[in-house]
């Protein structure tokens, strides 16, 4: 662990959705590693309390629950949890995704078409609905959503992730206009291809080790969280150029 001085989120608390594995998870160690306190939240008990244990581990501190983002129900409670563990929150981050079939949209079913979009634009919706109930009192407060490169350029058989993941741009547009007068910042990031389950799913045919892992992308997600980025909102981000730019 980095020194107190050294730490960019020191005293920051930070909610990830999905945070048990993939690029939530890393997401969720890189912000513990700058000393962020860290709650996560995720649909499998064991991948939950693997991951708080793995950050444990660490020398960071983290909390978590179980719990269906795109339930309004769950969503309040998974909120309410993390504010009753730390008092406050200053950075959201909706990692939480669904894949949904590869199909074209002429075959598209349509309960997997309300499932990806519950999950992927309506979760986010919901969570920064109680996030910005903490934040706007505090007058401060960084959302980071998840985006994709077929949320930007829509592509064949990418149905309704494609679909969900335009929503999410054009909602972190929305909240970013809402809240700027709050201190409050929204900006979404593009990952690009990464080592995931979900690209394995998307790419079976594709190997996975040409791909940088998570842990690779992660400090992107560190600069929107921390005060170096107090200025950028309302940002669509691509992950590998700003790496590049960043190094």
């Amino acid at each position: 662990m980095a020194s107190k001085e050294e730490e960019k989120l020191n005293g920051k608390i930070a909610l990830i959705t999905g945070g048990s594995r993939g690029i939530g998870k890393a997401i969720a160690m890189a912000y513990a590693r700058e000393g962020a306190g860290v709650f996560i939240c995720a649909r499998s008990d064991a991948d939950l309390n693997r991951a708080v244990a793995d950050i444990r581990a660490t020398g960071g501190e983290a909390h978590g629950c179980i719990g269906d983002v795109g339930d309004a129900a769950q969503a309040k409670a998974i909120v309410q949890a993390a504010l009753e563990q730390f008092g406050k929150l200053d950075v959201l981050v909706n990692n939480a995704s669904f894949l949904g079939p590869r199909v074209p949209i002429a075959e598209y079913p349509v309960s997997a078409w309300e499932d990806v979009v519950r999950i992927n634009l309506t979760g986010s919706f919901l969570m920064i609905q109680e996030a910005l109930k903490i934040m706007i009192p505090q007058r401060g407060g960084s959302v980071i959503n998840i985006s994709s490169g077929v949320g930007r350029v829509g592509k064949a058989r990418w149905g309704a992730y494609a679909a969900s993941k335009f929503g999410v741009e054009g909602l972190t547009q929305v909240v970013a206009d809402e809240v700027r007068e709050f201190g409050i910042r929204a900006n979404s990031v593009n990952p690009g291809p990464t080592r995931t389950e979900m690209r394995a799913l998307a790419y079976p045919e594709e190997d996975p080790l040409t791909l940088p892992t998570p842990d690779h992308i992660a400090p992107v997600f560190v600069y929107l969280a921390s005060d170096d980025s107090a200025a950028v909102t309302g940002q669509s981000l691509e992950a590998r150029d700003w790496l590049r730019r960043a190094h």
